[in-house]
């Protein structure tokens, strides 16, 4: 599963994980990543699922090299 958070700061985050609400919950205790524990608190605004985790790998490159623009539109549909 690949996901994006904004942070407090507005930063778009995104990663991937098996386990969606788990690693939440680690970002928002500060303990999931260095970028994200000094820009809390966070919030999911979009995810993706159905990927292995070489799929994922591959996507979350493909979204972290969009503009924010971009990114942005991606979470415009989004409904958690």
């Amino acid at each position: 599963m690949v996901y994006m958070l904004e942070c407090s700061d507005g930063c778009l985050y995104t990663g991937i994980t098996n386990d969606l609400k788990r690693r939440l919950a680690m970002h928002r205790q500060g303990k999931a990543s260095k970028f994200t524990r000094g820009r809390l608190p966070v919030k999911l605004v979009y995810f993706e699922a159905g990927y292995t985790k070489g799929q994922a790998l591959s996507r979350e490159k493909v979204i972290k090299g969009m503009t924010r623009a971009r990114k942005l539109q991606l979470t415009q549909s989004f409904e958690p």
